[in-house]
């Protein structure tokens, strides 16, 4: 049977822990706790000043009026979409990174808009909207810089 076949041999018998710390050495130990409590880092930095911004937009518009809420669903997409496109263009090369970071750019532009909308009407709170506004501002600059490299 398969599954016989799989639970065969000296790694069957160990933990994935002692699997993992055996074949990637002993120094694995020091950082074994901060792995498994930690999530791990997208090292564009973008990215992660999109995380934050998108954190504070979504929990923003949680508990907008009922006649706005299609709104607030438009930011909970958009602001979702900046820190995805981020990444999964950063996972890609050529004219397909570019795709998604233009994507990412703009959907940082709309969601800006929609931020204003709902600050002006006065159904989101203003400093935690100066806030993420200044946030995905930055994000913008940097996502220009990576569209842009040269000029």
């Amino acid at each position: 049977m398969v599954k016989d076949k799989l639970a065969q041999g000296p790694v069957a018998s160990r933990s994935l822990t002692t699997v993992v710390r055996t074949s990637l050495g002993t120094s694995m130990n020091e950082t074994e706790n901060t792995m498994l409590n930690a999530l791990p880092e997208n090292t564009l930095i973008a990215h992660s000043k999109a995380l934050e911004a998108a954190g504070i937009a979504i929990a923003l518009v949680i508990r907008v009026p009922a006649p706005l809420k299609s709104i607030a669903d438009q930011v909970i997409r958009s602001a979702s979409s900046v820190p995805a496109n981020l990444s999964e263009g950063h996972g890609r090369s050529g004219r397909d990174r570019m795709h998604h970071w233009r994507i990412a750019y703009a959907s940082a532009k709309e969601v800006d808009t929609h931020l204003r909308l709902l600050a002006q009407a006065g159904a989101i709170e203003r400093t935690q909207t100066n806030t993420a506004l200044n946030l995905f501002d930055q994000v913008r600059a940097m996502t220009w810089r990576l569209l842009n490299p040269t000029g």
